[in-house]
């Protein structure tokens, strides 16, 4: 085995552990969790993009935004964390972040770490139906990425999309989308019975959203010409490179939330029960 690939395994499996042991005990410690990604994901975000540097005060205005919606995920004000980042969307949609030196991506940096805290949060709730779409989540987005990179190395064929990751190939898409399937549902038919083709379906959605992520993350690195988003992680880069696919997973699950909350009638504070289909 490659020096490379034992060390990405291994701090994959710690990482995994440490995640775990957060959504297992929930709370507090989760949403504690979930804001320190969101928090690590704008300083990577940030330095990608050179923000740092070029705009520093527009950089420190992003922090206190950031900062904000921390708070509100901590303290269960999510309509307040969601008013934060609406008004940093549209900043980004004013400023158009279409060069490498326009502020709008200080606009969209906190819209992309927000609502990583902010969904992840919401998901995970404060009930064991939460713990169990976690889990779900997790079981759809790990295998998407495992099954991926194995298959994609072993099958090959045509890229998925060369000027973004030259090493994707449609095989790889493919064997992780439906790992992604059979490990979701098997995750789910260890707790409830499958009586509805809502569980596949959603895992397959989640697991296209998971890959999309992944790409977008490679769009935004190849946009400012950086390998890695940081350094964080043995193996794998930064916190950006780990979670790219499971925010935008998180981020599809979130917005499935809250159109089924809406067309209920419930509270949206607890998305993971609409991920499971309750």
């Amino acid at each position: 085995m490659q020096t490379e690939l034992r060390l990405r395994i291994v701090s994959g499996i710690v990482l995994a552990a440490v995640v775990l042991a957060a959504t297992w005990a929930g709370d507090t410690v989760f949403r504690a969790v979930a804001v320190v990604i969101g928090l690590l994901v704008f300083f990577e975000w940030s330095t990608i993009c050179g923000l740092a540097i070029k705009d520093r005060a527009g950089n420190s205005i992003a922090w206190l935004a950031l900062i904000l919606v921390s708070f509100f995920v901590m303290t269960l004000q999510g309509a307040g964390a969601l008013l934060v980042i609406a008004l940093a969307a549209a900043y980004g949609l004013a400023e158009r972040p279409l060069g490498r030196e326009t502020g709008g991506w200080l606009g969209w940096g906190v819209v992309y770490a927000g609502l990583s805290s902010v969904s992840l949060s919401a998901i995970r709730g404060d009930d064991l139906t939460g713990l169990m779409a976690m889990i779900f989540v997790f079981a759809v987005v790990w295998g998407t990425d495992i099954l991926a990179y194995f298959v994609g190395r072993a099958v090959g064929g045509p890229k998925l999309a060369p000027r973004i990751s030259p090493g994707k190939t449609w095989s790889g898409a493919i064997g992780g989308a439906v790992s992604a399937v059979i490990l979701g549902t098997a995750v789910y038919m260890a707790y409830f019975t499958l009586d509805t083709v809502w569980i596949p379906l959603i895992a397959l959605v989640l697991s296209v959203f998971s890959q999309i992520g992944d790409l977008f993350e490679s769009f935004v690195k190849r946009r400012f010409g950086v390998k890695d988003s940081g350094n964080l992680i043995p193996g794998h880069g930064g916190v950006m490179d780990r979670v790219d696919g499971l925010v935008f997973a998180c981020f599809a699950a979130f917005l499935i939330g809250i159109g089924a909350a809406l067309v209920s009638g419930r509270s949206w504070g607890s998305a993971g029960g609409f991920v499971l289909g309750f």
